[in-house]
């Protein structure tokens, strides 16, 4: 899918949660764009209950966000780690990113990540180090070896490439911690430059989130599920509408490069496939709340359109050429016009209604990012 057309003034990008902009708003303050096709709409994201119907059924994800990022030196140099997913060996994907001054991170230059680096490679001469010879430039991530300090103690060792499309991405063996309590110590939530401070995790969890016993969640919060409140959701179910929990663990998005996601961790339950075939059967509608329930009900789905229990790892992509089998709604935050989710959302609602609702979405000045506003796209 080319890049919208749409241009996305700065300004448009959300810098705090919509409760933190005026007193006495709370989560579900944000605006709803809504797509039928190429017709929009402008609603209050309050009004999500009169836009449904008894029988719908939302699909939503109840991984909790981790505070994924935590401080580190390669050498003498600040490094900020951003936990991405564990792996089945007790590794973790990391990406490593430089401080920018301004409290968040970029992505480490290869001038950055090769000098530092060689500092403490394992096994590499520091004297041969310090002299910048004998190890090759590897990319923005690091070089595999390269040691990491971390608070407490710990130790991170980069081990190799998550995958072959790049090295932004690296399988890491942590040392001296176990990193749920690492990052429960230590880490704080992954933030970007579009945001204008910190924020304590409370802000970036759900009202559908849970505890998980070995500490796993998403490194990005799923973030199409913050507008709803406890209220909302007492509201939804005495109209009818009902709710299907599924979990798909978020790994660390590609802010400057929009890559594709990686395998990523995923478990829909017995009862919500029941759920979302009884509703397939009927008159629901079946409406995923964010990209990541989307993934992991369509990981799900057979061929045959039926979705069946499972849980494990989901390499799936879904664009436009695979479709979907499922999912016939889409509530979901406003990305950037080359964000690579867009090509989900061309799959679910077709390619004219995502350009008419970005267009809307522009002109309406709406706002973008995980604090911002969101978009409802219906049959």
């Amino acid at each position: 899918m080319p890049a919208l057309a749409v241009g996305v003034p700065e300004e448009l990008s959300a810098r705090v949660p919509v409760e933190q902009r005026e007193p006495g708003l709370d989560r579900d303050g944000v605006r709803l764009l809504v797509s039928r096709g190429t017709e929009v709409s402008h609603h209050a994201f309050a009004e999500l209950p009169g836009l449904l119907r008894a029988g719908d059924l939302l699909v939503v994800n109840t991984s909790p966000t981790l505070a994924a990022a935590v401080d580190g030196r390669v050498g003498h140099a600040r490094v900020v780690v951003h936990f991405s997913t564990r792996g089945d060996d007790g590794r973790w994907a990391v990406e490593l990113r430089e401080p920018d001054g301004r409290g968040t991170t970029r992505a480490r230059t290869e001038m950055t990540s090769t000098t530092h680096a060689r500092a403490e490679v394992t096994g590499a001469p520091r004297a041969r180090a310090e002299e910048g010879e004998g190890v090759e430039g590897r990319g923005c991530g690091g070089l595999a070896g390269t040691r990491v300090r971390l608070p407490g103690g710990a130790r991170l060792v980069l081990e190799e490439p998550l995958s072959a499309r790049g090295e932004r991405l690296w399988w890491a063996r942590v040392s001296g911690a176990a990193v749920p309590a690492l990052l429960r110590e230590h880490g704080r939530p992954i933030r970007y430059s579009y945001t204008e401070r910190d924020q304590p995790l409370s802000v970036y969890q759900t009202v559908f989130a849970l505890p998980y016993a070995d500490g796993t969640g998403s490194a990005e919060m799923p973030s199409a599920a913050r507008p709803f409140t406890a209220g909302l959701v007492a509201e939804l179910v005495s109209r009818g509408v009902q709710f299907a929990p599924v979990t798909l663990h978020a790994g660390v998005a590609s802010a400057e490069s929009h890559e594709p996601p990686y395998p990523e961790r995923f478990a829909v339950p017995e009862a919500s496939a029941r759920l979302i075939n009884a509703a397939r059967a009927g008159d629901g509608r079946v409406v995923a709340v964010g990209t990541t329930a989307v993934r992991a009900v369509e990981s799900a789905a057979g061929a045959d359109g039926v979705v069946r229990a499972r849980a494990g790892w989901t390499d799936l992509v879904v664009t436009p050429e695979r479709g979907v089998r499922v999912v016939e709604g889409l509530l979901t935050g406003l990305h950037e016009p080359e964000a690579s989710h867009l090509l989900m959302l061309e799959a679910v609602a077709g390619r004219a209604a995502i350009d008419r609702g970005y267009e809307a979405a522009v002109r309406g000045r709406y706002l973008w990012h995980e604090f911002g506003d969101v978009h409802l796209l219906l049959p």
